[in-house]
């Protein structure tokens, strides 16, 4: 097992967000991955830089150096969703953030990992105008990825990355179990001992919901989080604000802190 120290960079779904809770800490697939590499190395060390709320640039100008200078032989990076949801979304110019990040932090000799989107029209309904902007990102980020040697965690196509029990009410942050696939994911992508495409296996059928019930869930979801959400880009708020890396230096990973 080659990986020794890991950091992973990026926003609220890296920090590990709703998996578990704000009083008692965030675990996260980012954690749940630097727990399986732990197993197959005793001296592993792990950081997470990450921060909810942070935009492509952010995260280049305020993680990507930081990450470096860990001195790190794994990154992995997850970015771009909180800028594609904004009104305003410049393609090019989040994938030029993106693509900075992952030209430098290759070049490093580091083994680099990123990400595609999932299907955001399947997970969130009333947001399915914004299925094009994924679509068009997601073929950037294959590109880019392929251009600097990153490893792709390629999720638009897996069907189980829609699945409703791997999001969170919110649908924006995934659920225990949806970190717990991502974090599969990786290690498959990476090739770790004991690491397996099972990740993508599909859960149990649901029973089908009437469209009534349908309906009103919908509009529960607009009420609850996309009205709030909404306000805080009108009042140029961010969850982040104020707010630092939960786990900024290399630390060993033990089930105590992680």
């Amino acid at each position: 097992m080659p990986y020794q120290r890991y950091v992973a960079i990026g926003d609220s779904q890296t920090e590990g967000l709703n998996d578990g809770a704000e009083t008692t800490g965030y675990r996260g697939w980012a954690d749940r991955l630097a727990e399986i590499l732990a197993t197959h190395h005793p001296d592993f060390r792990y950081a997470n830089l990450a921060v909810r709320g942070r935009l492509a640039a952010q995260i280049r100008t305020e993680q990507a150096e930081a990450a470096l200078a860990l001195n790190p032989d794994l990154i992995t990076v997850m970015a771009g969703m909180n800028d594609l949801v904004r009104p305003g979304f410049d393609a090019t110019a989040v994938a030029a953030d993106l693509e900075a990040m992952l030209k430098t932090l290759t070049a490093s000799g580091a083994t680099v990992v990123t990400f595609t989107f999932p299907d955001v029209a399947k997970i969130a309904p009333l947001a399915r105008h914004l299925r094009p902007k994924v679509l068009d990102f997601n073929d950037r980020i294959r590109v880019m990825a392929e251009r600097h040697g990153a490893t792709l965690v390629d999720t638009f196509h897996q069907p189980i990355t829609t699945d409703p029990r791997l999001w969170s009410d919110d649908r924006i942050h995934a659920t225990p179990l949806g970190h717990a696939r991502i974090a599969a994911a990786v290690a498959d992508a990476l090739k770790v001992p004991g690491a397996d495409p099972s990740w993508a296996d599909p859960l149990p059928p649901l029973p089908p919901m009437p469209i009534w019930r349908r309906a009103g869930v919908e509009l529960a979801w607009a009420g609850a989080f996309l009205g709030p959400w909404l306000l805080r880009r009108i009042q140029g708020r961010s969850s982040g604000d104020g707010r630092t890396a939960k786990r900024p230096e290399m630390r060993p990973v033990t089930s105590a802190n992680v």
